[in-house]
């Protein structure tokens, strides 16, 4: 048998059961695409992250337990956390290569930041049908890679109950459902049943369009956003140029040994 360690943490939380999970293996080396996305069906988590060693940091990949992504937010920070504050307790940063670029986890205070690319959207007519699948008519529609539709308020977020097969065959990557929060700057939520996974408890990579939107109509860089699914998990975000800046906390759950 050959052993992967494997770890769990929660990401954007600082207590065990909220935020969202994420499973993080280190490899020596890449193991074949069709093993790790077996892996990551196996978890049956959001994602599950993999990384092997590349230059002065690491070569970063993510698996939904359907497809591998071009960007996570949550399981880059457990993959960071789990370096910088367990296996390499040392270092004040690391550094990822991925699919979107150069990504960096450092420490800020108490808290661990990410640098990501920021993806505002664009307004764009409203898909057919959409009321009727989220049982509300959202104030605004854009697009950017992921669809959001903008509501009134925090409890209009809350209450939505929709149709995740009209969700998947949308155009994009999923929906973001956002509004002004209570006690925090936005909330959100978001669906990704095209990737399986129907509501993602806490995304990173939905921040990259949310923070863009609210930072222009509140007119200010720093956004403290909270995604209101059930697990909860709260966000620290800076504008920065084309960039945002996304802050938060990740609690280590599991340690254990993935035997092939």
């Amino acid at each position: 048998m050959t052993a992967i360690p494997l770890y769990q943490l929660d990401a954007f939380t600082d207590r065990p059961f909220g935020g969202n999970p994420a499973a993080v293996c280190p490899l020596d080396e890449w193991l074949p695409d069709d093993v790790m996305q077996s892996i990551a069906l196996e978890n049956n988590l959001s994602e599950t992250a993999f990384y092997v060693p590349e230059g002065d940091g690491y070569r970063l990949r993510w698996f939904t337990p359907k497809i591998e992504v071009d960007l996570c937010g949550h399981a880059t920070l457990a993959t960071g956390a789990l370096i910088l504050e367990k296996l390499e307790p040392g270092r004040e940063a690391v550094s990822f290569e991925t699919r979107s670029g150069t990504l960096g986890v450092k420490r800020e205070g108490d808290m661990l930041v990410m640098d990501f690319p920021a993806l505002p959207a664009s307004e764009v007519p409203m898909p057919d049908g959409l009321e009727a699948a989220l049982g509300k008519t959202p104030l605004k529609f854009l697009r950017a890679v992921k669809n959001m539709a903008v509501f009134e308020s925090e409890s209009d977020v809350h209450g939505i109950d929709p149709d995740f097969d009209f969700i998947a065959a949308m155009e994009g990557m999923g929906l973001i459902i956002t509004a002004p929060g209570d006690g925090s700057d936005c909330a959100s939520r978001y669906f990704a049943p095209h990737a399986g996974i129907d509501e993602d408890p806490v995304t990173g990579s939905a921040h990259c369009t949310i923070v863009p939107y609210w930072a222009g109509i509140l007119g200010k860089d720093d956004i403290h956003a909270r995604q209101i699914s059930e697990r909860v998990g709260d966000l620290y975000c800076r504008m920065n140029g084309d960039r945002v800046v996304i802050g938060g906390k990740a609690r280590l759950v599991v340690e254990g040994t993935f035997l092939l």
